[in-house]
């Protein structure tokens, strides 16, 4: 998520005086400096869709008070009304008490330029598969050839909807073995108003997928391995364990889907599958497959490609 266009901020040392009131914060900028330095100062860690405490905080007061990410810098000077001020307050209080994710608070994240409702039963979206989704795969595949796509899975069914709206001619199949991911990502498929062409579908990988074939799967699936997740911040531990860990090298649900993916793609098909800091345990597990790892101008890696025939040759 970008940063909005606002002049400078102002920082206050971190001994700041703990009896601020209401009557000390005025304005918006005020508000989003606030959070920037309680932020800071809690030691919050920051990786579900923001850059820093910076960012995090201009997200938190632009969403509590219903404003655009892309806010013109001189409404930063704005003063806030009593009951706008108690919940901005309220929303940073309970972000560094909760120590969740700040899309679990607002319900609300971005991705691939839509907004989606996400709460604790599914990851935050955070992909940068985003970024292939809004290229619609180019050049690995021709848009207008694209009639079947499966999301492998889908947790809150943001890469499915992306995808679906990429490419408005494709049926596409959002995969989950969890019934309650699922259902969070039905509500999207409703808000998006896609039901005619996204379908849900409760699976253990392609287990509920009969022999269906597709031009593209792609999947973000859980790929941390239990030392790193055991390790990770509270802002992860807030997530679905589900959607995170597998296994000692984080990479049995991976496995999984190279096993069975040539039975399921076309003959000009691809795959493409995120696995993040697994990486290395892949390449390192299957060093004779040719992984083609995928750039993006907007970081992010970890997000590998194969042709259908090369998932024939390595995994027939």
């Amino acid at each position: 998520m970008s940063r909005p266009d606002f002049p400078p901020l102002v920082f206050i040392p971190e001994a700041m005086n703990r009896q601020i009131t209401l009557d000390h914060l005025v304005t918006l900028r005020d508000y989003v400096r606030f959070a920037t330095s309680r932020f800071s100062e809690a030691g919050l860690f920051f990786g579900h869709g923001t850059a820093g405490a910076l960012d995090e905080a201009a997200a938190l007061v632009l969403h509590a008070l219903h404003l655009p990410y892309d806010l013109p810098g001189g409404y930063f000077e704005a003063n806030l009304t009593p009951g706008e001020r108690a919940q901005v307050l309220d929303l940073i209080d309970r972000r560094m008490a909760e120590r969740k994710p700040l899309a679990y608070l607002t319900h609300e994240a971005p991705f691939a330029g839509l907004s989606f409702h996400v709460d604790e039963r599914v990851l935050v979206p955070r992909s940068p598969i985003a970024e292939l989704i809004e290229s619609q795969f180019a050049p690995w595949v021709e848009a207008d050839e694209v009639t079947e796509i499966l999301d492998l899975c889908t947790g809150s069914g943001c890469i499915a909807i992306a995808c679906a709206v990429a490419f408005p001619d494709a049926q596409v199949d959002a995969a989950d073995i969890s019934t309650d991911a699922l259902d969070v990502a039905r509500i999207n498929i409703e808000r998006h108003a896609v039901e005619y062409r996204v379908q849900a579908i409760q699976s253990d990988v392609y287990s509920r997928l009969a022999d269906k074939q597709y031009d593209l799967i792609v999947s973000n699936p859980p790929y941390v391995n239990f030392a790193e997740w055991r390790d990770l911040p509270p802002e992860y531990h807030a997530e679905p364990r589900l959607g995170l860990e597998s296994g000692d090298d984080g990479l049995d649900c991976v496995r999984m889907i190279l096993k069975d993916a040539t039975r399921h793609l076309k003959p000009n098909g691809i795959l493409v599958v995120e696995v993040g800091s697994a990486a290395e345990a892949l390449e390192d597990a299957f060093p004779e497959v040719p992984f083609f790892w995928l750039d993006f101008e907007r970081g992010g890696d970890g997000v590998f490609l194969l042709t259908a025939s090369q998932v024939s040759q390595f995994f027939p």
